[in-house]
């Protein structure tokens, strides 16, 4: 009697152990399926950060110019997001545009350090909800002023838990104040410490672009030049390049940047894909 009690227990808790596993199988399968339709992805975009007191209507200008100077058509979608972290989309990602470009805005888009943490948090939110819907599995970042040190802090901080799902292929900054307005480069505000002190999490095979405006010799008229410089602290030996670029000439103060021809033509140089030129017809005249 005993016995059979015995087989009765151990039936009863292989059906339990049964039971508990389905979900676990059907999760399981469902995230591989995921991981392999995001491998099979050609998707690479262009995700876009204003700076402060900037919003999602940032880069517009921007945009159309690279519109204008490249081969194929690029899409604009546009994710804002309020300060409880609820994302409105508009716009959208066209059928056969594997290069889109995605602009993230925030609702709070004020200056200082402890809002750019927090946009951060809802850069954060943005990516992963993008990551659900179109499973890229690499994309390009581009950062206008406090955009860069956004972008600066989801690396250190948040890009590890997307690591084996998404590479970051590369960064742009324009115009990125990686010490603030501060003029001495041997005076380390906290930001910049904690960038220093958190840079070996930055991906090793990342390439980094840093581009300053030269509206004169010391700053592009709000950001100082050793403000921007100040981002090889942080990249330099970290990552597997890091460019330090001036721009000059008209449109090379800091809010006019977004919209300078030499601007467009590096982002199309740096962060989009080489574009292969039509064949030349070869025929000779008479054929």
């Amino acid at each position: 009697m005993q016995k059979n009690n015995n087989y009765k227990w151990l039936i009863f808790l292989l059906l339990i152990m049964v039971v508990l596993s389905i979900p676990s199988y059907f999760w399981m399968k469902k995230s591989n399926n995921a991981r392999a339709e995001r491998s099979k992805s050609l998707l690479s975009p262009v995700i876009m950060v204003p700076g402060s007191s900037a919003t999602t209507e940032r880069f517009n200008q921007l945009i159309d110019q690279l519109n204008k100077t490249t081969l194929h058509h690029h899409s604009v979608l546009k994710v804002n997001v309020s300060r409880e972290a609820k994302l409105t989309y508009s716009g959208a990602i066209g059928k056969n545009d594997l290069e889109p470009f995605i602009i993230i805005g925030f609702d709070n888009n004020k200056d200082g350090y402890s809002n750019i943490k927090k946009q951060t948090k809802w850069l954060d939110v943005a990516f992963n909800s993008l990551m659900h819907n179109y499973k890229f599995n690499n994309f390009k970042a581009f950062g206008h002023s406090n955009g860069g040190l956004i972008w600066t802090y989801w690396l250190e901080h948040y890009y590890s838990q997307y690591s084996n799902e998404t590479k970051m292929k590369c960064l742009m900054t324009l115009g990125t104040p990686y010490n603030f307005t501060e003029n001495n480069l041997n005076n380390h505000t906290q930001m910049l410490a904690d960038f220093i002190k958190y840079r070996s999490r930055l991906p090793q095979k990342l390439r980094v672009y840093s581009l300053s405006g030269g509206k004169n010799y010391e700053s592009d008229g709000i950001v100082p030049e050793s403000s921007v410089a100040a981002a090889k602290f942080i990249f330099q030996n970290q990552v597997k390049s890091y460019t330090a670029m001036t721009v000059t000439g008209k449109e090379a103060d800091h809010s006019d940047l977004p919209q300078n021809k030499q601007v467009v033509q590096l982002i199309r140089q740096y962060l989009l894909v080489p574009e292969k030129q039509p064949k030349l017809n070869n025929r000779k005249d008479g054929q």
